[in-house]
């Protein structure tokens, strides 16, 4: 690895860090429980919001009723969109006259957004109306961040509460995450990507002459039965056009995922240039860890917010930094072939297979990684051509539950279900019983996290199990061997932790895949929302506990250190052996073990 590579890595961990306090604290303000210059500025939108709504904006909810509101409104967005998908070959805004979508793939793609997951099975520009994308898919990418930022939301009040039977109100919180945080963000966004190339319209595909002419072979079938073939000449290619920059904004700080087209953000219409490559990774990872800050201004301790952004950053920054490393050695299969890939004056060194030139080796694992530390589907590069080290990276911090920075508001809250297991496993070698942030964790609490973080796991292992035994799981898959089984590990773990993102080499949209994966995005998403919302609710009520000689400080060294053991040791444990099936055996394959 050069100084250039670890440069800009630097650069992108220094500006996201130095954003994390302003940001946090705007959404301090935002989700402060007394009016402010912020929501003061608002008020009237949002009492015109709720006044259409039938909405009392006054009235608390109990962890269930917000639970129960939660679900109904997903459920709502999730018939809605499946419905449009539907019917988008009668309604207006369809240049291209696309059909409606099929319905497995439709009731996919509906799961898929309304749990913030963004699997695609689909090629976006052939397949859904621009009215599908902005009506349905981008209002989607809005709704799903804000259920995440509100369920966040009523788990602090937990902590911060005493006494209480409520936790909020989920309408309240829906509305304000996303009229003052993810709108204007995601405006400023696309402005900005718009300034470099990221088109917004709603024009006709435009049938562009080539400017070097080429040719095509097309298979013939014969009079006589046999097949043969011919050359054609290619003069034209037909650029899909569409309402990009305004779904490519709220897709990346949502920490959605989905590519407006198929190819996702390698795409020159989705990512023009290095500065934009660098905005869209820095959006990936801006509110999931500005909300650490957020957390520690709510509960009255800055240093706590600052010590579960520490845990997220010491597991990141290594994992990182290993898959630049990873990529930039080499592929381990040509090493015995004497092929030169060291960085020169003629070549980039490296593994650069199916990497864009424009962004090369480093921009793509930083992004890699950063999207599968959050829950962001986007790639703007192809995981499948990475090396088998280089690719296990990105899956493990799936794995690990999508809690290193993770999707807006899941990741933290997501962390706060580790640290309730962290501090039982302290207060277990101590005899005390465990406390967070001045509540005493018993036993309720503990069935809670532990279903919260065992869910993906099960999942994710369960799945893989099924795709790999079942007839029509293999036939989806494209390669034999050790790498077939991480092209199905992948997309188990990425639909089982709402990331998205796809290894490819997989046919996925199938009924097989579409139902399996579906089902996992599902039961990963809302059992695991509500698990937090029992245990909010079960703090709220109880009273604060002073802290005394006997309590575990939660703000030092040593519990990020316990903190980040506890979350890597469940994801080594759990994964090991999968991965000793996959990555780590075509890598010993590929070196010659």
């Amino acid at each position: 690895m050069s100084t250039n590579d670890y440069l800009q890595m630097a650069l992108y961990m220094v500006v996201l860090l130095a954003l994390v306090k302003p940001v946090g604290a705007y959404m301090a303000l935002v989700f402060a429980e007394t009016p402010n210059r912020v929501t003061c500025f608002g008020a009237p939108i949002e009492r015109l919001l709720y006044r259409l709504g039938g909405i009392r904006a006054d009235e608390e909810m109990s962890w269930k009723r917000y639970a129960l509101a939660m679900l109904l409104f997903n459920l709502l967005g999730l018939l809605a969109l499946y419905l449009l998908q539907r019917v988008q070959q009668w309604l207006p805004l369809n240049t291209q006259h696309l059909g409606a979508v099929a319905p497995g793939s439709a009731m996919n793609t509906a799961i898929s957004f309304a749990s913030n997951t963004n699997w695609q099975g689909y090629a976006g520009e052939t397949t859904m109306s621009y009215l599908t994308d902005m009506l349905g898919l981008t209002v989607q990418n809005f709704l799903s961040a804000a259920t995440g930022i509100a369920v966040l939301l009523a788990v602090i009040r937990g902590f911060i509460r005493r006494n209480a039977a409520t936790v909020g109100n989920f309408w309240v919180d829906l509305t304000r995450s996303t009229l003052y945080v993810l709108l204007p963000l995601s405006l400023l966004l696309a402005l900005a990507l718009s300034s470099q190339g990221v088109i917004q319209n709603l024009r006709p595909y435009v049938d562009a002459h080539l400017l070097q002419a080429t040719t095509q072979t097309v298979a013939t079938q014969r009079a006589d039965g046999h097949s043969s073939s011919r050359l054609i000449p290619v003069t034209t290619q037909l650029l899909p056009m569409g309402p990009a920059a305004s779904q490519i904004a709220i897709k990346q700080l949502g920490t959605n995922g989905g590519g407006f087209f198929n190819v996702n953000s390698a795409h020159p219409f989705e990512n023009p240039t290095p500065l934009s490559n660098f905005l869209e990774m820095l959006a990936i990872l801006l509110i999931p860890a500005a909300l650490c800050y957020t957390f520690g201004e709510m509960v009255g301790d800055r240093r706590q917010g600052w010590a579960l952004l520490a845990v997220m950053t010491v597991i990141f920054v290594p994992l990182m930094i290993g898959c630049v490393a990873a990529e930039q050695a080499g592929n381990p299969a040509l090493h015995g072939l004497h092929v030169d890939q060291h960085a020169s004056a003629l070549q980039a060194g490296g593994n650069m297979e199916g990497k864009e030139v424009r962004f090369g080796i480093v921009d793509s694992a930083i992004w890699s990684t950063a999207t599968t530390a959050a829950s962001n589907g986007s790639v703007n590069s192809m995981l499948d051509s990475y090396t088998p080290l280089g690719g296990l990276i990105p899956l493990w911090l799936m794995q690990l539950g999508e809690v290193i920075y993770g999707g807006v508001g899941s990741g933290l809250y997501g962390m706060l279900a580790f640290a309730v297991v962290a501090v039982f496993i302290a207060g277990l070698m101590v005899g005390r019983t465990p406390e967070y942030l001045g509540k005493k964790i018993e036993a309720y609490e503990m069935k809670m996290a532990s279903l919260v973080v065992l869910i993906p796991c099960a999942l994710v292992t369960i799945g893989t199990a099924i795709a790999v035994l079942a007839p029509a799981g293999l036939a989806g898959m494209a390669n034999p061997g050790a790498h077939g089984f991480t092209e199905v590990l992948y997309a188990l773990s990425s639909a089982s932790n709402n990331n998205g993102s796809a290894f490819a080499g997989l046919a996925a949209n199938t009924a097989f895949y579409n139902t399996l994966l579906g089902i996992c995005m599902y039961i990963a998403r809302y059992p695991l929302a509500i698990g937090m919302l029992a245990i909010a609710g079960s703090l709220a009520a109880k009273k604060h506990v002073p802290a005394s000689a006997g309590t575990l400080p939660t703000h030092t060294p040593l519990f990020v250190v316990l903190l980040a053991v506890t979350v890597i040791v469940v994801g080594a444990l759990t994964f090991l052996p999968a991965l000793a099936l996959g990555p780590i055996a075509e890598s010993l394959m590929a070196t010659g073990h």
